[in-house]
C-alpha cells in the first residue's frame, strides 16, 4: 500500500478523511501502523482550532497504540513488529537544558502528539523513537490506549507521593481521569477517598476501590477529609478551579493538592490554609515515555483498566463528538482496521 487514511482537522471542527502518501520515517523516527487511539478532551485544542495556525491541517489524537512497521536511521533498541504506544509527549530531544538536567517532561523541543504534530486519528503515525512506550504483551491495544494519557496523568503523581502505606489520599472527580485515579490509589496501598458531586457515583467509586465517598453537594469536602484525619494528597481531576480551591483545607500538614484537570477558571485559596501546616499546590503533566511504560506494566500487573466506549476509526468525528458531550463512560477509543485484523 502506498497511502494511508487519516482524519485531519482545519479551522474549527472541520474534520476531513484524506489519503496521505506513505513515506519512509525520518532519521530518529519510526513509522507505526496504528491499532487504536484514545479520544481525549485535549484533542479539542486541535479540533476546535485552539492552536497557533489552525489553517494548517493536523491529525488529532495522543493515546496511540500500534506496531512498528519501519525504522528510520539512527534508531537503536527498537524492532519492526514491536507493539508500542505514543502519548501526549512525543519524545524528548536530549539536547536542551531540561533534557541535560534529566527533566524530559519539560523538554523545550518536544513534539506534542496531535497538537504540534500529527496524531493517531490515522492508520499510520510517525513518531520519535525517544517517545515510544513498550506495551505489555497481555494488554489489549484498546485497553492500553487511554492509559497513555488518562492513566499516566493520575498514576504518576500518586506513585511519586512521599506517603506511608495506608495514608489517606483523595481523588476529586470520578470521570475519565478520576475513575483511573481511584484504582491506582487503591492498588498503591492508600486509603482512598473519592470526591464527586451528588450521590450518583458512590457505588461506582466503591467498586473502583474507594474506601470513602464524599458527596461535595451535601457536605464540605475539606471538613469531611479532616474528619478522616486529613489527606496527604488530593489529586484534583475535575476541570473546575472553583471546585478545587476549597480542598486545600482538607489536607493534613505538608499535604499536597495535585492539579491534573485543566480548568478555565483560576484557583483561589486562603493564604492561611497554605501557610499553617505548610500545605502546597502543585501541577503534574503526564510523564516520560519510560514512566508511561512503568504505568502500563503496573496496570497490567494490578488489573487497573479504563472503562471504554469503542468506536470504529471510520466514525472518528462522531467519536470526538461523543467525548465532548460528556456522556461517555468514561473514555472513547478508536478501533483501527489494523487492530481489528
Amino acid at each position: 500500500m502506498s497511502t494511508y487514511r487519516a482524519y485531519q482537522v482545519t479551522g474549527q471542527h472541520q474534520f476531513e478523511l484524506v489519503e496521505r502518501d506513505l513515506l519512509e520515517p525520518a532519521p530518529g523516527q519510526v513509522r507505526i501502523r496504528v491499532d487504536s487511539c484514545g479520544v481525549c478532551h485535549t484533542d479539542s485544542f486541535t479540533a476546535e482550532g485552539f492552536r497557533p495556525d489552525a489553517t494548517q491541517p493536523l491529525v488529532p489524537g495522543h493515546e496511540v497504540v500500534g506496531v512498528i512497521e519501519a525504522i528510520g536511521a539512527a534508531v537503536n533498541g527498537w524492532q519492526v513488529g514491536e507493539r508500542v504506544g505514543v502519548g501526549f509527549l512525543g519524545g524528548h530531544c536530549g539536547d536542551c537544558e531540561w533534557c541535560r538536567r534529566g527533566d524530559f517532561v519539560n523538554c523545550q523541543n518536544q513534539p506534542q502528539t496531535g497538537l504540534t504534530g500529527d496524531g493517531g486519528y490515522a492508520e499510520v503515525l510517525y513518531a520519535r523513537a525517544s517517545g515510544l512506550v513498550r506495551v505489555p504483551e497481555p494488554m489489549d491495544s484498546l485497553d492500553a490506549a487511554p492509559l497513555l494519557c488518562a492513566g499516566i496523568t493520575t498514576f504518576n503523581p500518586l506513585q511519586h507521593l512521599h506517603a506511608e502505606p495506608g495514608a489517606l489520599v483523595a481523588i476529586q472527580g470520578i470521570g475519565g481521569l478520576g475513575h483511573l485515579g481511584v484504582q491506582y490509589a487503591n492498588k498503591l496501598g492508600y486509603q482512598v477517598a473519592a470526591i464527586a458531586r451528588g450521590p450518583g457515583k458512590a457505588d461506582l467509586a466503591r467498586k473502583l476501590g474507594a474506601h470513602h465517598y464524599i458527596d461535595s453537594a451535601s457536605v464540605d469536602p475539606a471538613e469531611a477529609l479532616q474528619q478522616l484525619g486529613g489527606a496527604v494528597a488530593i489529586v484534583a481531576t475535575a476541570a473546575s478551579g472553583a471546585s478545587m480551591s476549597p480542598l486545600v483545607a482538607g489536607l493534613r500538614p505538608r499535604g499536597q493538592l495535585v492539579v491534573v484537570g485543566a480548568a478555565n477558571d483560576p484557583l483561589a485559596v486562603n493564604t492561611a490554609d497554605v501557610i499553617f501546616g505548610g500545605r502546597s499546590i502543585v501541577g503534574s503533566l503526564t510523564g516520560t515515555s519510560i514512566e508511561n511504560e512503568t504505568g502500563l506494566q503496573f496496570s497490567a500487573a494490578h488489573d487497573v483498566s479504563s472503562m471504554n466506549e469503542v468506536i470504529p476509526f471510520e466514525d472518528a468525528p462522531a467519536a470526538y463528538a461523543r467525548m465532548m458531550s460528556g456522556e461517555a463512560r468514561f473514555r472513547v477509543v478508536l478501533d483501527m482496521p489494523a487492530g481489528r485484523d
